[in-house]
This record gives structure tokens, C-alpha cells and sequence, in this order.
């Protein structure tokens, strides 16, 4: 006998969101979260905050938590994308997107982190075992089943483990699973930015040599920022106090928006680039971070970890409601088999971009100038790019992102 159909490891935002998913399809669901249960669920604002795109904001609507979340959020209406250096001026050539153009309305939602884990948190209570302040320290695979070891020395059995335990997995490292990638040299500065004047809800991209700068619309006059610079820099200018570090940040910030001051605590990480060599093994499977850690480029981490949601919970639920084994190579094959290829595709996209802005050659500056324009010049050519930030060119697509329940 198992304790649970599901055990999830990993209580970010990944793993209780497949969690309440599963649940709601009947299946029986534990997470093991390291964190205590209240260690994001306060009232102040920390400054985190997610790009949701489109297929992500459907899939919380189908799981029933967006109508309780869309007062909080801020509709992403235009994303605005330039290269240049601080002080220089706006570029000749850039890109515009207008979600005017495309007819499922906003490109994104921006969302703080408060409110999502809030309302999954709450979602999860009554469905999902949510054992917190805990680790899964040890698993080992049996016949029909996983048993895995907690830090308390309980021990639970599943049909299926999945790690969503992020970069460091210890469920894939226990698992044999090996992970490929590099460190880009540049660490992330974020912060949330109040402002004297409205953002109009248009996200900022700025390229610059050491690393993008994104600015990013939230409720009212305050924009999340996420700033890229080398490891040197960016720990020299993590250093500084508060006024110092916005004396650095104006002139990369500008000041299109007024002036401005911090609206939160800030918050440094260093990226890198983290590819699992595979997402599933026996009675494993990853998602997000667990699976692939991107740059935070285009904001897709957390969406591409929520398409592997929609993808294995999916095929879990389907698998089940079968009568077929939810832990056997045969069904986890198919979850790989829908993954791997788009998420290795965007994260190995979003690298090259990174890798193109980064370098300084003049040439390169004028192609990427150019290319921008054409772009922005060539409706269909929008449309595309629009359609894909907002995750709707998944194919197929899974139910849960297109607004469907399981």
C-alpha cells in the first residue's frame, strides 16, 4: 500500500500548483515543503514578483484561484525592448509588441509572490498533505512504489516522487539524473521601484553589455526591476545603501517614469544555466527549476515550470483515470516526450540572445539594431513574438493552458 498516489518535493511555487491540480482530479497528493508553511504567506511586500504569461494566467483561472488574484495583478499591455548603454539616449532601432494586436488581450500579468503562494497555499488546505518545515533526505525505489526518507525520519510511499526542488535537486542528483550548463557571468540585482508617473502597464527591455535590464509594471505607480551585471559589479553595487544604489540605477532606469525609489527589500542571484540531462527516471519526474533553470531574460522561468505542470499533470490524470501504473517508464515517457524538446528549445534560445546583446562588437550592434526594427516593422513578424511570450504556440497544448479543466 502507498501513503499517497503523488509525493511532491519542493514547496515553491511548482509543486503546489501541481499539487492542487492532481488533487483536483482526485488523486491523492503530499508535498514536503522545506519552508514553514507561513514563510511567504505575509501582508508586506518583499519585492518579488512573477511575469505570468497568458497560458499561465489560464491555467490558475482553470484551477480556480485567478478570479481571487486578478485585482492584484497588473495586465502587461506593451513590452518595449532596446539595446544601448546607460546615458546614451533611447536606440534607433527597437522593438514594440501592442497586445491590441493579438485578441487575447494582455501579453502578461505581473503578480507578487505574495499573493500566488497566498492563494495556493490556501487552495491546497483540505486536498493536499502539505508537510512543511520538511525535506525529503533520501528515496528509494520499490516494487510498485517509491519510499522516500523526510528530515523528521518519517517515511512516505508514492506511486510517483517528483522533485520540483529546484537547480540543486537532491531527487534528481539521488535519482542518477546528471545536469549540463555554465554560469553567465553576471549576477541579478531585483528590486521593486516606486515612481512619480504611471507605467501605462509597458515593460521596459533594455540590452546592455553587462547584462539586461528589465523594468516591469506593477499595481499602481511601482515597477518590479531585474537587473543584470557582471558578478564584480553587481556585488559592488549590492553593497551600497539604498540611496547610492538608485544613484546607480537612474540613469540606467531613466527617467521617463519620474522619480523614483525603492518599494521593497532587494534581492541578489547569481545566473546560470541549468539543463537536466533527463526529466524522468524510475518512478521520478522533474519540473521546473528541478528540470531547467533559465536566464531570466524574457521572465519565462516560472511559465516554463508551469507548462511542465499542465504537461505531467495531464498525463498523470489521464493515465490514471486509464487504470494504467502513474509511476511506469511508459507514462513518464510521455511527459519527457512532450517537455523536454520545448523547454531545452527556449532555454538554449533565451541563452543565445543573452550571448548576442552581450557582446560589444559594433557590427553586431547594427545587425541586432536592424533586426529589432524589422520586427517591429512586420505585423505577422509581431504578432509571432507576441503570441509566444504569451505561451500561446505550445503544440500541442496542454489543457490546463488553455483555460480546460483535467
Amino acid at each position: 500500500m502507498t501513503d499517497v498516489d503523488i509525493l511532491i518535493a519542493g514547496g515553491g511555487l511548482n509543486g503546489p500548483t501541481l499539487a492542487l491540480a492532481l488533487a483536483q482530479a482526485g488523486l491523492r497528493v503530499a508535498v514536503v515543503d522545506p519552508r514553514p508553511a507561513d514563510a511567504r504567506a505575509g501582508d508586506n511586500f518583499d519585492g518579488r514578483a512573477y511575469a505570468l504569461a497568458v497560458a499561465s494566467q489560464r491555467l490558475l483561472k482553470a484551477l480556480g484561484l485567478w478570479a481571487g488574484l486578478a485585482g492584484d495583478s497588473q495586465p502587461i499591455r506593451q513590452v518595449k525592448a532596446s539595446q544601448g548603454q546607460p546615458g546614451e539616449g533611447a536606440a534607433p532601432f527597437f522593438l514594440h509588441f501592442d497586445s491590441a494586436e493579438i485578441e487575447e488581450g494582455p501579453v502578461g500579468f505581473m503578480l507578487e509572490d505574495r499573493f500566488l503562494y497566498r492563494a495556493l497555499l490556501a487552495a491546497m488546505r483540505d486536498r493536499v498533505q502539505h508537510l512543511s518545515g520538511l525535506s525529503v533526505v533520501d528515496q528509494q525505489v520499490g516494487s510498485g512504489g517509491v519510499e522516500a526518507a523526510l528530515s523528521d525520519g518519517r517515511r512516505l510511499r508514492a506511486r510517483l516522487l517528483v522533485g520540483a526542488d529546484g537547480r540543486g535537486s537532491g531527487v534528481a542528483a539521488r535519482a542518477g539524473i546528471r545536469r549540463q550548463g555554465w554560469d553567465y557571468g553576471q549576477t541579478a540585482l531585483v528590486a521593486a521601484i516606486a515612481h512619480d508617473r504611471p507605467h501605462e502597464g509597458i515593460a521596459q527591455q533594455y540590452f546592455m553589455a553587462t547584462g539586461p535590464l528589465a523594468i516591469l509594471p506593477l499595481p499602481g505607480n511601482r515597477s518590479s526591476v531585474v537587473w543584470s551585471e557582471t558578478h564584480d559589479n553587481a556585488r559592488a553595487i549590492a553593497a551600497l545603501p539604498d540611496e547610492a544604489f538608485l544613484d546607480v540605477l537612474r540613469p540606467r532606469f531613466g527617467d521617463y517614469l519620474g522619480e523614483i525609489s525603492l518599494a521593497g527589500a532587494r534581492f541578489t542571484y547569481p545566473l546560470s544555466l541549468s539543463l537536466a540531462d533527463r526529466y524522468v527516471a524510475d518512478r521520478v519526474a522533474l519540473v521546473g527549476d528541478a528540470a531547467h533553470g533559465v536566464h531570466p531574460i524574457a521572465g519565462q522561468g516560472l511559465n516554463l515550470g508551469l507548462r511542465d505542470v499542465a504537461a505531467l499533470a495531464e498525463v498523470l490524470v489521464d493515465a490514471a483515470r486509464r487504470g494504467e501504473d502513474i509511476g511506469s517508464d511508459l507514462v513518464l515517457e510521455r511527459y519527457q516526450g512532450w517537455r523536454r524538446f520545448d523547454a531545452t528549445s527556449l532555454a538554449l534560445g533565451m541563452d543565445g540572445v543573452n550571448r548576442l546583446f552581450a557582446s560589444g562588437n559594433p557590427v553586431l550592434s547594427a545587425a541586432r539594431g536592424i533586426g529589432m526594427g524589422i520586427v517591429t516593422a512586420v505585423p505577422a513578424l509581431r504578432r509571432g513574438f507576441m503570441r509566444q511570450a504569451a505561451g500561446l504556440s505550445v503544440d500541442p497544448m496542454p489543457r490546463l493552458l488553455s483555460g480546460r479543466a483535467l
